[in-house]
């Protein structure tokens, strides 16, 4: 722990949101069906191909933003083929490209494209969610990942899951979460002596401490990320 903890996340919610779990079971019993742009589609299209081409894991690095963190992830697991995607192409314009050639970034919706893949019957070993939008007031919930209708689609995706955010009420929301979608998990705070990300560069420079939720389901095991 830091000396003097701190987040730049200011909320006027007070711990975890009371609707959390009602909200959460609403999407579990309802199968989103929101309209899928085509250029998402297109996006889907090409990933799938890839992960049927790979012989190897698949890792998904959803709001990746300009795909730092897909490739460090692709560093860190060269067996693996890693996908990076974002809705946003100023965001994903600013990747600064390396030798490294296990990686893809896709500009699609995050969501729609967990849909996609489901459909497709792609699975993943590993899925991060990095310091996503903490969407932090209270009137906020369903923007954030755990309150959005997509939310079950984590768990057909399968693997390993990867939360990391400057907001510990986030960090815990989306633990309880993944507990109704029948995972094991575990929070932890992140040392971020090689960051993955310009947002934990950024908040590791300011002090503030930085947190991990990690999800296993049960029946699939699977590697943890002990960074």
């Amino acid at each position: 722990m830091k000396d003097e903890p701190l987040s730049s996340v200011y909320s006027n919610q007070n711990g975890i949101h009371e609707d959390l779990a009602t909200t959460i079971k609403k999407h579990l019993l309802s199968t989103w069906q929101e309209p899928i742009p085509e250029h998402t589609r297109i996006a889907a299209d090409k990933i799938i191909k890839l992960a049927r081409q790979h012989s190897g894991p698949l890792i998904l690095d959803s709001f990746c933003g300009t795909g730092m963190s897909t490739m460090k992830l692709a560093e860190r697991f060269p067996n693996a083929l890693v996908i990076g995607i974002d809705k946003s192409q100023d965001r994903l314009a600013k990747h600064v490209s390396t030798e490294v050639t296990n990686y893809h970034l896709i500009r699609a919706s995050c969501e729609h494209t967990w849909a996609l893949l489901v459909k497709a019957g792609i699975r993943c070993s590993q899925h991060y969610l990095l310091y996503p939008n903490p969407w932090p007031k209270k009137s906020h919930l369903k923007r954030r990942i755990h309150g959005h209708p997509a939310f079950p689609l984590l768990r057909a995706l399968g693997g390993s899951v990867v939360l990391r955010s400057n907001w510990l009420t986030y960090v815990e929301e989306f633990e309880a979460g993944m507990h109704l979608l029948g995972y094991h998990s575990r929070i932890t705070e992140v040392r971020a002596t090689d960051p993955l990300t310009l947002f934990e560069r950024k908040y590791d420079a300011n002090n503030e401490n930085l947190w991990q939720c990690e999800s296993i389901l049960p029946e699939e095991g699977g590697a943890r990320d002990d960074d």
